[in-house]
């Protein structure tokens, strides 16, 4: 996709555009100040569709007021103008919108969050492996992963994720992350072993012979499940979002025809 206007990724939360930048692209005649005041009128709100900022000159003069503009007030104020160059910027500005609300990308900028995440974990697991790889038992650095709240079962980890816990296993049967083997035990797939998100601990009683294993939930798989419970969450709320916009952009549609027809 050809950049018509340069697109700010700043805000974590939706891309956005400079108001000054996009008047200069319309071809607008009359004064910016006057302008932006203008598309105002039609019910954008500051620091909910735009944000004001002091935008620098290149002559280095006293800095002017810019405004950062969402993506969706971009494409009503294409509209607005009744142009060719608002119909193509407009355009332009559905297919950035389409892009930053796809699936890959709601995943990718979860993704970039739990990095952080899961980069301070590492800092205490690793030296936690470090400290138990000098020959200590197994058993011994399972139970220690546990005292420290490393390792967590399903039932806590469905706890600290805030879901019920049939819930969280339904969704983890569903995923392919578990299954129940032929006495309905929940065990992990060998995949999702590999990939460090499950330890299986084993444990025995010498008296009575009686011998199990138990599932464990690593940090890497805690925000693993975290970001896929996340991303099926956002999904739910982008297709209400997007039903609420659409409500709003036609009202916004109906209002412009109507003034139209004075």
């Amino acid at each position: 996709m050809n950049e018509l206007i340069k697109i700010s990724y700043e805000n974590a939360e939706h891309p956005t555009v400079s108001g000054r930048e996009l008047h200069k692209a319309l071809e607008v005649e009359t004064r910016y100040n006057d302008w932006f005041k203008r598309m105002c009128e039609y019910g954008f709100s500051d620091k909910e569709d735009f944000y004001s900022i002091l935008s620098k000159t290149s002559e280095g003069g006293r800095p002017s007021t810019d405004h950062q503009l969402t993506i969706p007030m971009a494409k009503e104020i294409c509209m607005l103008q009744r142009s060719e160059k608002g119909k193509q910027f407009r355009q332009y500005f559905i297919r950035v919108e389409e892009a930053w609300n796809s699936p890959e990308m709601i995943m990718k900028r979860a993704l970039e969050i739990a990095n952080e995440k899961v980069k301070a974990l590492q800092v205490s697991v690793s030296q936690l492996t470090v400290d138990k790889q000098i020959m200590q038992p197994k058993s011994d650095y399972f139970d220690e992963l546990v005292d420290r709240n490393l390792l967590t079962g399903i039932r806590e980890t469905a706890k600290e994720l805030k879901v019920k816990q049939n819930t969280f296993v339904n969704f983890l049967l569903d995923k392919k992350y578990l299954y129940r083997d032929k006495k309905g035990k929940l065990m992990p797939y060998a995949k999702p072993m590999e990939n460090g998100l499950f330890e299986v601990k084993e444990f025995s009683n010498e008296k009575t012979g009686f011998s199990s294993t138990q599932v464990f939930i690593t940090p890497k798989g805690k925000e693993t499940f975290r970001l896929l419970l996340l991303y099926c969450h956002l999904r739910r709320c982008l297709t209400v979002r997007l039903t609420i916009f659409s409500v709003r952009q036609e009202t916004r549609r109906h209002i412009l025809r109507r003034e139209g027809g004075r």
